[in-house]
């Protein structure tokens, strides 16, 4: 078998994954629903990599309004690899005890409230730090981690706990211990990781379900498209009035920043 069909392969089978999730994913898109319709957001948060699965959700062709994406760029800026701006300083910030809370000071949290909390090991302290936070202001959180990852992964709080221990439903990205799925003869360690393929694929199975559920509830949502699909003029009135409402969701969450309701 040829490395690419390897890697394939193993894609398949993080499918496979996600697909005995559908129970799962169906809760959270209903959860998520109840949000949306009710005038609130659901906060996304993902550091390191994990940022990918974030901007998946929103904002980009075929997703619509509804969600706070929390991207810090102080942990997912990624480009210069080292010197200022590095790896190094991001992967040491996204251990940081407090910066999770100092984030969300930016925000008015509601009970309305859900989030989407994305960390493929779930053992880093920022993203199990923001699940905490939300869970003690009475919001759901969903959590995607690799489960099998996680598992065998140590967290770095002092008391062992990870992103599960403060998640009301964890999905699994399907991806293997150490994420990189392909072996090669002489080399020692595995390359081309899945927890990506995995991510986004949850995150695109429970938009969809979520578009469904407002639709039957009488709220299609304003869904970005593409020109080349509905024609020029369309495709710019979709994308004007779902920035819109994504800036009058936002701005209430503003507005109430540092309030808890």
């Amino acid at each position: 078998m040829s490395l690419t069909k390897s890697y394939l392969k193993r894609c398949k089978e993080i499918i496979d994954v996600v697909d005995q999730q559908e129970s799962s994913i169906k809760q959270a898109s209903q959860w998520f629903a109840e949000t949306i319709l009710a005038g609130r957001m659901v906060h996304v948060f993902g550091s390191g990599h994990s940022r990918i699965m974030v901007e998946e959700m929103w904002p980009r062709y075929g997703s619509f309004p509804g969600f706070n994406p929390i991207v810090e760029l102080s942990l997912t800026y990624h480009n210069n690899v080292v010197g200022a701006n590095g790896q190094r300083q991001a992967m040491f910030l996204e251990n940081v005890s407090g910066l999770a809370e100092r984030i969300l000071r930016n925000y008015g949290l509601s009970k309305i409230d859900t989030a989407l909390i994305i960390s493929s090991s779930g053992t880093n302290i920022v993203p199990i730090e923001m699940a905490e936070l939300f869970q003690q202001q009475g919001i759901k959180v969903v959590a995607i981690i690799t489960s099998q990852h996680s598992e065998k992964s140590s967290s770095k709080r002092a008391d062992g706990k990870k992103l599960s221990d403060f998640s009301d439903l964890i999905l699994d990205t399907g991806a293997p211990v150490g994420d990189s799925m392909v072996k090669i003869d002489g080399l020692e360690t595995p390359v081309a990781p899945g927890s990506t393929v995995g991510g986004i694929v949850i995150v695109n199975s429970i938009k969809a379900e979520l578009a469904q559920l407002l639709t039957a509830a009488g709220h299609p949502p304003k869904v970005l498209t593409a020109a080349a699909l509905v024609g020029n003029e369309k495709a710019k009135e979709l994308f004007e009035a779902a920035y819109d409402e994504h800036a009058h969701r936002l701005a209430d969450l503003y507005i109430n920043a540092g309030k808890h309701t």
